[in-house]
């Protein structure tokens, strides 16, 4: 066992907790460039390459920022939920991700726009039936729930039922920072339990919604689970890569230790083994099942099949999991905060692959060529920028640690074995 001194608590207005100057001064910037990077690569895409191209990198942008901020969100529920002290001064820079849901739900209308205008989902194409020489008996239960209307109404659903969770949940955090109640930590702990149901059901179903039904004939009851897994994996690693980028500016330096960072690693850790589970499972489930049109989705991803995403399924097997694998394992590795942000940040580009692996062979393209990859950078870091300018500056008007928190002294104390 390490022996760590507990940090003595400090003045809830100590300037340890607020946003450095340097970041602040940065937010605008990110901001501005954010947006016209994400404008500027789905017009790219678009006009080079028609529109359901162009659409198909916007969502693969818009879903790695989701993707993670509702691993935020998940986060400071789960917290909640086990009562858990360990994780108090790591869980603001959570609420900060998390409440990015408001945003990205006004980001949303391009793709909400896309199913009306037929762009991006082949289902709403009024061709694609006969097409593809789907039997009506089929088709019909399919447009029963691939439909513009009901699509359109489920995505609110999800949408607002994420910000109106992740809302609430930061605004008693934060009240709680000025009043210094209990009642409002019992609150949260008492509503943790049907918040994480309803989290479960609106992001699997929303995963099928918006990403699974681009291929619409194809299903997996595992698919809403293995977006799941991949969000919650890059949420701790954007957590930790966050954390440390805020303790090089000298915010909350003393507060979030090597502890907390062995923490962050183990979790990074074991969710590295769980996206490899569930994306196995998937794999292996239809692989010896061997139905048609359940096969038909890896036929277009896998080595053999395809020129474009075949070798890049083989370097998600190498590079997102064996990689890290091995890279995180040790002890020793996690009780280095410099290198637990570094493969947080290696991971966080592989989540992106991940994604567009999934999400880019629907375009019917390939990559697209030179501007095609183009477009699909511009779009992520586009997206990035835009989210981290906005986290920068809600966090500008916050503490950086829940300060009155009941358990922040067991945070500061926390120690691992």
């Amino acid at each position: 066992m390490s022996h760590h001194q507990a940090v003595a608590p400090k003045p809830a207005d100590d300037s340890a907790f607020t946003m450095p100057a340097l970041l602040s001064g940065l937010s605008i910037p990110l901001c501005v460039v954010g947006l016209i990077a994400l404008v500027g690569g789905a017009f790219l895409g678009t006009s080079a390459l028609g529109g359901q191209f162009g659409m198909s990198v916007y969502l693969t942008a818009y879903m790695y920022a989701l993707t993670i901020s509702l691993g935020a969100l998940f986060f400071v529920l789960i917290q909640h939920l086990t009562r858990a002290g360990w994780s108090v001064v790591v869980r603001r820079v959570a609420e900060l991700m998390m409440v990015m849901l408001i945003p990205l739900t006004v980001l949303f209308i391009p793709i909400a726009w896309s199913v009306w205008n037929g762009e991006l989902y082949a289902w709403s194409d009024p061709g694609y039936q006969a097409e593809h020489g789907v039997p009506d008996e089929i088709w019909s239960e399919k447009v029963r729930w691939l439909n513009p209307e009901w699509f359109t109404f489920r995505s609110c659903l999800y949408l607002g039922i994420w910000c109106v969770t992740a809302y609430w949940y930061f605004a008693k955090s934060q009240r709680q920072d000025e009043t210094g109640e209990v009642t409002l930590t019992e609150s949260m702990q008492a509503r943790s339990g049907p918040a994480i149901i309803l989290f479960s059901f609106c992001t699997a179903f929303a995963a099928f919604d918006w990403v699974m039904s681009l291929a619409p004939m194809w299903f997996s009851t595992m698919f809403g689970v293995y977006v799941f897994t991949g969000g919650i994996l890059s949420a701790h690693c954007a957590i930790a890569l966050l954390s440390f980028a805020l303790q090089k500016q000298g915010a909350m330096r003393d507060e979030v230790t090597i502890e907390h960072y062995h923490d962050l690693g183990k979790l990074i850790f074991g969710f590295i083994c769980f996206w490899a589970y569930i994306a196995f499972s998937q794999y292996m489930l239809i692989w010896y099942a061997n139905i048609p049109e359940e096969t038909h989705w890896f036929y277009v991803r896998y080595p053999g099949f395809s020129e474009s995403f075949g070798p890049m399924a083989i370097a998600l097997m190498v590079f997102h999991w064996g990689v890290p694998f091995l890279g995180i394992m040790s002890r020793h590795v996690r009780r280095r905060p410099w290198a637990v942000a570094l493969w947080s940040a290696y991971v966080l580009v592989w989540h992106y692959v991940d994604l567009y692996w999934t999400i880019m062979p629907e375009a019917n393209l390939g990559t697209g060529g030179a501007v095609g990859i183009l477009a699909s950078i511009l779009c992520v870091i586009g997206m990035v920028a835009l989210m981290l300018g906005l986290i920068i500056k809600v966090g500008s008007f916050y503490r950086l640690i829940p300060v009155r928190d009941p358990r922040l002294g067991e945070s500061l104390a926390f120690e691992n074995l």
